[in-house]
Parts: C-alpha cells; sequence; structure tokens
C-alpha cells in the first residue's frame, strides 16, 4: 500500500542506524555499460565478493531485469534473492527505499530520483525505471510505502545515527538540480517528517570530485551514537584538505540531537589520487546525454564509503600504489568497529562506474 495521507514521523516510524540489525541488504545487477563497461565482469566480481561476505549474516536481494535476471541467478547462486525488477543502473542506496522501522514492522520511503540533478547536472538522462524500483521493491517484500515523490533525494545524501541526528552536506541537498524550489528550513522540515529524526547536521562539503554534488556518505559517517568517522587528508596541496577542514571544523562546533559533543576520527583518503586509465575507457560505452569520464580525470576515492552489514564491515580496497593507503583504512576501522569483523573488498571496478560499496547497497533494517 502507498501512503500518501500520514508521514513516518506521525506515525512513530524513523530511521534506524545502518549499524542496527539488518533483515537484509539490496543490490542491483550491474550492467549499464556507460557504468560497469561493455564488458562488466570485474564489477560484477566486486558484486558478488559482497553478497558472499553478507550473505553469511543476513539476506541479500538483487534486482536484475529479464534480459540479465537468468545471469545474475548463475553467478549469485543460493547467495541471492534475485528479484525480476529493471533498473537503469545499479545504485541501490540511491534509487531503492528508505526504510524506516517502529519497533514492530518497517515501511519505505519512495523519494523522487532525478539522476543527481535531472536537467541541471544529471548523470544519464533517462531514468523512469529507476525512479520506479523502490515502490516495485516495497511490493515485493509486502511493505508499504510512503510516498514522498514529489522530494528529490537518494540515499547516499543521508546518514542517520538511528538516535534523533541525521548528517547531509549543503553542496548536494541545497544543489540546484533537486529541490531548488525549497527553502534549507523546508527541506530539513521534509527530512524530520520523512526519517523522523530531530536534528540535521549540515557538513558543508563532501569528496573533491564526487559527480553526486558530493554525497555524505563519502565524507562522513557515523559509526556509533555520538561517532563519526571523516574522510581526511594532511596534504595541504591537495583540494581534499580545504574542504574536510571545513567540515572537521563545523563537526567540533555542533552537538548532536541528544546534546552530545561529536567524537570525530580521522579516515585517511588514498595517498594517491585515483585516476580514470586510458584502458578503462576502452570498456566504457556512453549513451547519449550520459555523463562521460576522461582520461586523467580524478575519481572520489573514500574509504568513509563502507557499509555496516550484520557482523561485518565491507571497505573499499584500491590497490596499486594505494596498498599502504588500503591497510590503514583496514587497521583504522577494525581499531573502532570492535564488534565486527572488517572486510576488505577490491572495489576499483566499483569507484570506475562512479561510487563505492556504500553506493550500490541499501539495508532493509529489522523492525
Amino acid at each position: 500500500m502507498i501512503i500518501k495521507e500520514s508521514t513516518p514521523s506521525a506515525d512513530g516510524f524513523f530511521m534506524p542506524a545502518e549499524y542496527a540489525t539488518h533483515e537484509g541488504t539490496l543490490l542491483v545487477w550491474p550492467v549499464r555499460p556507460g557504468s560497469w563497461g561493455k564488458d562488466p565482469k570485474s564489477a560484477q566480481d566486486a558484486f558478488c565478493a559482497i553478497a558472499k561476505a553478507l550473505s553469511r549474516h543476513e539476506k541479500v536481494w538483487f534486482l536484475a531485469d529479464r534480459e540479465h535476471l537468468h545471469e545474475a541467478s548463475e553467478r549469485l547462486g543460493a547467495m541471492a534473492e534475485v528479484v525480476e525488477i529493471p533498473t537503469d543502473d545499479a545504485w541501490a542506496r540511491d534509487i531503492g527505499p528508505t526504510f524506516v522501522a517502529n519497533g514492530k514492522v518497517i515501511r519505505g520511503i519512495n523519494w523522487k530520483f532525478n539522476a543527481w540533478g535531472g536537467e541541471v547536472d544529471g548523470l544519464y538522462k533517462n531514468f523512469d525505471k529507476d525512479d520506479a524500483a523502490a515502490v516495485a521493491f516495497c511490493e515485493h517484500v509486502n511493505k508499504d510505502v510512503y510516498d514522498f515523490g514529489d522530494f528529490v533525494l537518494e540515499g547516499g545524501s543521508i546518514h542517520t545515527d538511528g538516535e534523533g541526528t541525521l548528517l547531509v552536506t549543503e553542496t548536494c541537498l541545497l544543489s540546484e538540480g533537486r529541490n531548488h524550489h525549497l527553502t534549507r528550513e523546508q527541506i530539513e522540515e521534509r527530512l524530520k517528517e520523512a526519517l523522523g529524526i530531530e536534528k540535521v547536521l549540515w557538513l558543508p562539503y563532501g569528496i573533491y570530485n564526487d559527480e553526486t554534488n558530493e554525497h555524505v556518505d563519502n565524507i562522513c559517517a557515523f559509526i556509533a551514537p555520538g561517532t563519526v568517522v571523516l574522510a581526511w587528508t594532511d596534504n595541504e596541496e591537495d583540494p581534499q584538505h580545504a574542504m574536510s577542514l571545513a567540515d572537521l571544523q563545523y563537526l567540533t562546533s555542533v552537538t548532536d540531537a541528544k546534546g552530545r559533543k561529536l567524537k570525530i576520527h580521522k579516515l585517511p583518503i588514498p595517498d594517491h589520487p585515483v585516476l580514470v586509465k586510458e584502458q578503462d575507457l576502452e570498456n566504457l560505452v556512453f549513451e547519449e546525454g550520459e555523463d562521460n569520464r576522461d582520461a586523467g580525470e580524478r575519481l572520489a576515492a573514500s574509504y568513509v564509503n563502507f557499509y555496516f552489514g550484520n557482523g561485518v564491515v565491507l571497505v573499499p580496497q584500491f590497490g596499486g600504489e594505494n596498498k599502504e593507503s588500503d591497510e590503514r583504512a583496514i587497521s583504522i576501522l577494525k581499531g573502532l568497529c570492535h564488534d565486527r569483523e572488517v572486510v576488505g573488498i577490491d572495489s576499483m571496478a566499483i569507484l570506475l562506474g562512479g561510487g563505492n560499496i556504500h553506493c550500490i547497497t541499501q539495508q532493509i533494517p529489522c523492525p
């Protein structure tokens, strides 16, 4: 059932933290040539590695269109339930439903999806299937849906502690291609209605050159109530330094919804910028109206784009000259997440597609 006459907060629902217990995780089988290449095997290998790590602890769902249903089912086997729902790309975090809970049941939220900016700066022209996927999945799992379909939002642009506090970035939520007709205060009110939160923390920036207008899930994440990790670099010549410094200064100046000062842990970005290579471009096939890649383009690589599963933390790994950076990120997160196994996932193919592990996963919480 689609609910239009009420809001989650009015009905006693709220968005749980990602590190709360999950019923499962939603992903989408990657096939879009402009994101994953005309030969998407490397990306599919990464998605399968994520499914394998998660399926030991929780249920995993994958969406796939009819043309790729058999392929996905064969590759994933018993690791996942594959559901025939077509999409335009594979960013489950942004096109899937955001789930809210009330202690007894969960319900989905359907946001409006416009490919990260619509006619202003959207990344591809046709996104109707993506926009319809949230409701279709909720119908498949028999969950009611709150319809916020006039409000443009992606799951990667919000991050909650499950105790009333929400992290967002100004660059994303105030971007011209989303809800330009709404004031900052009106946007905040919509978020409170939808997610049952009490306080929105507006970070100034995300990750440098992040084509989502700097989603918060690439720069800062709660790892516990009152505690966040922040993407960081000590290199003052790196354009990320000033952005992360502004975020740090903001985070140290605010309190969360419970009145707590935040504990902030720095999680350094890769020591060496991750750039698009000529050979990467040979595999990519862009359609008309789709944002292209260029050789030498800096990708928005960040270890903050990790994902909490039941009992695990899945962490991006970039390899090559960033092997030491990869190991450092694993070490830091092991020190912070004592109750979970910290697992590195080779995610270069996901990064080349435009995001990382958090961007392609969407948690389905327990009630």
